[in-house]
Protein backbone atom coordinates (compact mmCIF):
# COMPACT_ATOMS: atom_id res chain seq x y z
CA UNK A 1 0.00 0.00 0.00
CA UNK A 2 1.49 3.64 -1.04
CA UNK A 3 2.34 5.52 2.02
CA UNK A 4 -0.03 8.20 0.58
CA UNK A 5 -2.93 6.01 1.53
CA UNK A 6 -2.24 6.14 5.18
CA UNK A 7 -4.73 7.87 7.56
CA UNK A 8 -1.45 9.10 9.72
CA UNK A 9 -1.93 13.10 10.68
CA UNK A 10 1.77 13.87 10.60
CA UNK A 11 1.00 17.70 12.57
CA UNK A 12 0.74 15.34 15.66
CA UNK A 13 3.61 14.25 15.70
CA UNK A 14 6.20 16.75 15.23
CA UNK A 15 8.60 18.55 18.27
CA UNK A 16 8.89 21.80 15.95
CA UNK A 17 12.61 22.38 16.53
CA UNK A 18 15.28 25.55 16.46
CA UNK A 19 18.25 24.72 17.74
CA UNK A 20 21.08 26.65 15.33
CA UNK A 21 22.91 28.48 17.54
CA UNK A 22 22.17 31.77 16.16
CA UNK A 23 18.49 31.95 15.91
CA UNK A 24 17.12 35.06 16.73
CA UNK A 25 13.99 35.97 18.60
CA UNK A 26 12.18 36.68 15.46
CA UNK A 27 12.59 33.39 14.13
CA UNK A 28 11.68 31.95 17.94
CA UNK A 29 8.58 33.64 17.60
CA UNK A 30 7.75 32.34 13.83
CA UNK A 31 8.31 29.11 14.98
CA UNK A 32 5.58 29.12 18.18
CA UNK A 33 3.34 30.87 15.70
CA UNK A 34 3.53 27.85 13.12
CA UNK A 35 3.09 25.13 16.24
CA UNK A 36 0.56 26.22 17.78
CA UNK A 37 -1.52 27.03 13.96
CA UNK A 38 -0.46 23.70 13.31
CA UNK A 39 -0.78 21.70 16.51
CA UNK A 40 1.93 20.42 16.61
CA UNK A 41 2.73 18.80 19.89
CA UNK A 42 5.48 20.85 21.29
CA UNK A 43 8.13 23.50 20.29
CA UNK A 44 11.85 22.68 20.94
CA UNK A 45 14.51 25.56 21.75
CA UNK A 46 17.55 25.84 23.33
CA UNK A 47 16.94 26.71 27.11
CA UNK A 48 18.28 30.86 26.69
CA UNK A 49 14.85 31.18 24.54
CA UNK A 50 12.65 29.16 27.08
CA UNK A 51 11.50 32.35 28.50
CA UNK A 52 10.53 34.00 25.30
CA UNK A 53 8.70 30.69 23.78
CA UNK A 54 6.67 30.85 27.20
CA UNK A 55 5.26 33.71 26.78
CA UNK A 56 4.50 33.08 22.92
CA UNK A 57 2.92 30.39 23.80
CA UNK A 58 0.73 31.54 26.99
CA UNK A 59 -2.43 29.57 26.81
CA UNK A 60 -1.66 27.66 23.95
CA UNK A 61 -1.41 24.00 22.95
CA UNK A 62 2.03 23.26 22.69
CA UNK A 63 4.22 22.15 24.91
CA UNK A 64 7.39 23.66 25.58
CA UNK A 65 10.69 21.83 25.07
CA UNK A 66 14.00 22.13 25.64
CA UNK A 67 17.34 20.33 25.45
CA UNK A 68 19.65 19.33 28.42
CA UNK A 69 23.34 18.86 28.26
CA UNK A 70 22.98 19.89 23.79
CA UNK A 71 25.06 18.64 21.97
CA UNK A 72 27.22 16.29 23.67
CA UNK A 73 26.07 15.35 26.54
CA UNK A 74 29.48 15.40 28.56
CA UNK A 75 29.17 18.34 31.33
CA UNK A 76 28.90 17.12 34.58
CA UNK A 77 25.63 15.99 36.27
CA UNK A 78 25.22 19.07 38.36
CA UNK A 79 25.45 21.48 35.30
CA UNK A 80 22.64 19.19 33.78
CA UNK A 81 21.11 19.17 37.16
CA UNK A 82 20.93 22.84 37.62
CA UNK A 83 20.10 23.39 33.62
CA UNK A 84 17.27 21.25 33.91
CA UNK A 85 15.65 22.86 36.89
CA UNK A 86 16.28 26.47 36.00
CA UNK A 87 14.94 25.82 32.84
CA UNK A 88 11.48 24.17 34.34
CA UNK A 89 11.11 27.15 36.58
CA UNK A 90 11.16 29.23 33.40
CA UNK A 91 8.59 27.23 32.14
CA UNK A 92 9.90 24.18 30.25
CA UNK A 93 7.61 20.95 30.20
CA UNK A 94 9.67 18.47 28.22
CA UNK A 95 13.44 18.25 28.76
CA UNK A 96 15.84 16.28 26.43
CA UNK A 97 18.76 15.07 27.91
CA UNK A 98 21.97 13.79 26.05
CA UNK A 99 23.29 11.12 28.41
CA UNK A 100 26.84 10.94 28.84
CA UNK A 101 28.21 8.31 25.96
CA UNK A 102 31.42 7.89 27.09
CA UNK A 103 30.17 6.84 30.52
CA UNK A 104 28.24 4.32 28.81
CA UNK A 105 30.61 2.99 26.53
CA UNK A 106 33.46 2.72 29.62
CA UNK A 107 30.67 0.66 31.51
CA UNK A 108 29.81 3.27 33.57
CA UNK A 109 25.98 2.29 33.46
CA UNK A 110 25.60 3.40 37.34
CA UNK A 111 26.01 6.77 36.86
CA UNK A 112 24.26 7.08 33.51
CA UNK A 113 21.14 5.61 35.77
CA UNK A 114 21.71 8.31 38.44
CA UNK A 115 21.92 11.05 36.20
CA UNK A 116 19.01 10.44 33.72
CA UNK A 117 17.08 9.05 37.30
CA UNK A 118 18.05 12.69 39.36
CA UNK A 119 16.61 14.59 36.60
CA UNK A 120 13.45 12.53 36.40
CA UNK A 121 12.85 12.51 39.94
CA UNK A 122 13.67 16.30 40.77
CA UNK A 123 12.01 18.10 37.79
CA UNK A 124 8.93 16.32 37.21
CA UNK A 125 8.80 17.25 33.79
CA UNK A 126 8.83 14.64 30.86
CA UNK A 127 12.14 13.92 30.23
CA UNK A 128 13.27 12.23 26.52
CA UNK A 129 16.88 10.36 26.77
CA UNK A 130 19.09 11.47 23.69
CA UNK A 131 20.72 8.20 23.32
CA UNK A 132 22.94 9.56 19.80
CA UNK A 133 22.40 5.81 18.46
CA UNK A 134 24.54 7.37 15.39
CA UNK A 135 27.93 6.97 17.63
CA UNK A 136 26.76 3.58 19.47
CA UNK A 137 26.66 -0.35 18.42
CA UNK A 138 23.65 -2.45 18.59
CA UNK A 139 24.36 -4.08 21.85
CA UNK A 140 25.00 -0.12 23.35
CA UNK A 141 21.49 1.43 21.87
CA UNK A 142 19.89 -1.78 23.98
CA UNK A 143 21.87 -0.85 26.71
CA UNK A 144 21.31 2.80 27.00
CA UNK A 145 17.82 2.19 26.29
CA UNK A 146 17.50 -0.01 28.71
CA UNK A 147 19.07 1.96 31.63
CA UNK A 148 17.32 5.03 30.56
CA UNK A 149 13.72 3.29 30.51
CA UNK A 150 14.58 2.27 34.44
CA UNK A 151 15.87 5.49 35.44
CA UNK A 152 11.92 7.21 34.44
CA UNK A 153 12.71 8.43 30.84
CA UNK A 154 9.34 8.95 29.38
CA UNK A 155 10.89 9.25 25.49
CA UNK A 156 13.86 7.35 24.51
CA UNK A 157 15.43 10.28 21.23
CA UNK A 158 17.13 8.57 18.83
CA UNK A 159 19.63 12.09 18.31
CA UNK A 160 21.11 15.28 18.64
CA UNK A 161 21.15 15.61 14.85
CA UNK A 162 24.69 16.56 15.40
CA UNK A 163 26.23 13.41 14.62
CA UNK A 164 23.90 12.14 12.07
CA UNK A 165 20.21 11.35 12.10
CA UNK A 166 17.14 9.20 13.12
CA UNK A 167 16.88 5.89 10.92
CA UNK A 168 14.59 3.64 10.45
CA UNK A 169 16.48 0.35 11.57
CA UNK A 170 17.39 2.59 15.21
CA UNK A 171 13.35 3.21 15.89
CA UNK A 172 12.65 -0.65 15.44
CA UNK A 173 15.37 -1.36 17.15
CA UNK A 174 13.61 1.03 19.99
CA UNK A 175 10.53 0.25 19.28
CA UNK A 176 11.31 -3.45 20.14
CA UNK A 177 12.91 -2.55 23.46
CA UNK A 178 10.18 -0.56 24.83
CA UNK A 179 6.96 -2.21 23.86
CA UNK A 180 5.19 0.93 23.81
CA UNK A 181 5.60 1.44 27.44
CA UNK A 182 7.15 4.81 26.64
CA UNK A 183 7.49 7.06 23.29
CA UNK A 184 10.06 7.25 20.61
CA UNK A 185 11.80 10.13 19.46
CA UNK A 186 13.19 10.07 16.13
CA UNK A 187 15.20 13.15 14.90
CA UNK A 188 17.93 14.51 13.30
CA UNK A 189 17.54 14.60 9.28
CA UNK A 190 14.02 14.35 8.78
CA UNK A 191 13.61 16.36 5.30
CA UNK A 192 10.27 14.33 3.38
CA UNK A 193 7.25 13.25 4.22
CA UNK A 194 8.02 9.73 3.25
CA UNK A 195 10.61 9.67 5.81
CA UNK A 196 8.54 10.71 8.25
CA UNK A 197 6.05 8.00 7.64
CA UNK A 198 8.67 4.97 7.42
CA UNK A 199 9.91 6.42 10.88
CA UNK A 200 5.92 6.41 12.34
CA UNK A 201 5.42 2.71 10.89
CA UNK A 202 8.84 1.71 12.52
CA UNK A 203 7.13 3.21 15.89
CA UNK A 204 8.25 6.77 16.25
CA UNK A 205 5.53 8.75 18.23
CA UNK A 206 7.14 12.00 18.08
CA UNK A 207 9.22 13.65 15.19
CA UNK A 208 11.79 15.93 16.26
CA UNK A 209 12.54 18.50 13.09
CA UNK A 210 12.85 21.91 11.90
CA UNK A 211 10.90 21.26 8.46
CA UNK A 212 7.49 20.62 10.02
CA UNK A 213 5.77 22.99 8.26
CA UNK A 214 6.70 21.61 4.68
CA UNK A 215 6.23 18.12 6.30
CA UNK A 216 2.81 18.94 5.82
CA UNK A 217 3.19 20.47 2.72
CA UNK A 218 4.51 17.70 0.87
CA UNK A 219 1.80 15.56 2.84
CA UNK A 220 -0.96 17.79 1.01
CA UNK A 221 1.00 17.67 -2.39
CA UNK A 222 0.70 13.68 -2.02
CA UNK A 223 -2.78 12.91 -1.24
CA UNK A 224 -4.20 15.57 -4.13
Amino acid sequence: MPITDLNIDIATYIDHTLLKPSAIPDEIKKLCQDAWQYNFPAVCVYPVAVIQARELLHDKQPNLCTVIGFPSGAVTSSVKLYEAQEVVENGATELDVVINLGWLKSGKTKQVYEEIAQICSETGQVVKAILETTVLTNEEKILAAEICMDAGAAYLKTSTGWFGGATVEDVEILAKITKGQIGIKASGGIRTYEQAIALIQAGATRLGTSRGVDLLRQQSESIK
